[in-house]
């Protein structure tokens, strides 16, 4: 068995959904609850059969993302795994969208940070075994954190 680290590639304001799902129907099922889920977001997705014909699907409503989700994927080469990379909304706005869509199994990131996938490789197939997500950390909040955390969230409409 052989392991990779594949960086996922994507500009800084682009988000990503990288996650496992089931079932040859499920590119067109994520484009569903995408659409469904913020009015003015643009996406690529892009899913990985893992037999028959093995290929990378794609849907999406802006062109360079789904070639960009499509080329990331193709890059992982893990059956049954998709990734959605979109614009115009946060994580926190699509990922349960995202999660009620039937032949999802699980999602392992959601997130605008960098992302590094940990592959396994065992002849003609590959499996994620776990993501990096951004950066280690590095305090634990003051009362000072705390508030501007506080403030940020209720600022940006998430609390009252």
């Amino acid at each position: 068995m052989e392991y990779d680290i594949i960086g996922i590639e994507k500009d800084d304001e682009t988000q990503l959904i990288l996650g496992h799902a089931g079932f040859i129907k499920a590119a067109e099922d994520l484009y569903e609850a995408m659409t469904g889920s913020a009015p003015r977001i643009k996406f690529g997705i892009a899913f990985a059969e893992a037999s028959g014909k093995r290929l990378i699907r794609t849907e999406g409503n802006d062109d360079s993302l789904e070639k960009q989700a499509a080329k990331n994927l193709l890059s992982i080469r893990a059956g049954h795994t998709f990734l959605v990379l979109f614009k115009g909304a946060f994580p926190i706005n699509v990922v349960r969208h995202v999660s009620s869509v039937s032949e999802v199994a699980c999602i392992y990131c959601a997130t605008a940070n960098p992302v590094n996938v940990l592959i396994a490789r065992e002849k003609d197939s590959s499996a994620i075994l776990g993501i990096i997500d951004g950066q280690d950390s590095i305090s634990i909040e003051s009362e000072d954190d705390r508030r501007e955390r506080r403030e940020l969230v209720r600022k940006m409409g998430y609390k009252k």
